[in-house]
């Protein structure tokens, strides 16, 4: 099984955005079972200090020994498809756990960005980090979709 992890920086409380990512990362856990995928879950951090250095702190120490993917606005976009490639082929050559780090408004500190295995972004757009979250959920739920030959995914 990998276990994978949205990192996220703020604490969203009962917005909407939080529990459409709830609901993405628990459809996730129950489809990617047989997949080997899973558990998903969504994992808020806040700061007792304001700035990036402040969150990093907070950051560290959920990194420890995982494959760290740091939600970026220049990192590596990939289609849906490629995406849910990327994930099994991590899955298939034996990492254990996956951590998507999405950070605060002002985005991660270059220091957690620069011991990121990867970067990756949603687009070109800037997007909220509320929403973001809610986005990647969705996108793990749909690899997951796609890597078991579910028709939820439309190419």
């Amino acid at each position: 099984m990998m276990k994978i992890t949205l990192l996220t920086v703020g604490k969203l409380g009962r917005m909407v955005e939080a529990q459409l990512a709830v609901d993405y990362a628990s459809r996730a856990t129950a489809s990617g079972r047989a997949l080997a995928l899973g558990p998903v879950e969504v994992v808020e951090v806040e700061a007792r200090k304001p700035g990036k250095a402040a969150e990093a702190e907070v950051l560290r120490p959920h990194l420890e020994g995982a494959h760290v993917i740091a939600c970026d606005e220049h990192g590596k976009v990939r289609p849906s498809r490629a995406f849910a490639e990327h994930l099994a082929r991590l899955r298939d050559d034996g990492t254990r756990r996956v951590v998507f780090l999405i950070g605060g408004a002002d985005g991660l500190d270059p220091a957690i960005l620069a011991s990121a295995q990867e970067t990756m972004a949603f687009g070109p757009q800037t997007w909220p980090h509320a929403l973001a979250r809610a986005m990647l959920a969705e996108q793990v739920y749909r690899a997951v979709t796609i890597l078991s030959g579910s028709p939820y995914h439309r190419d």
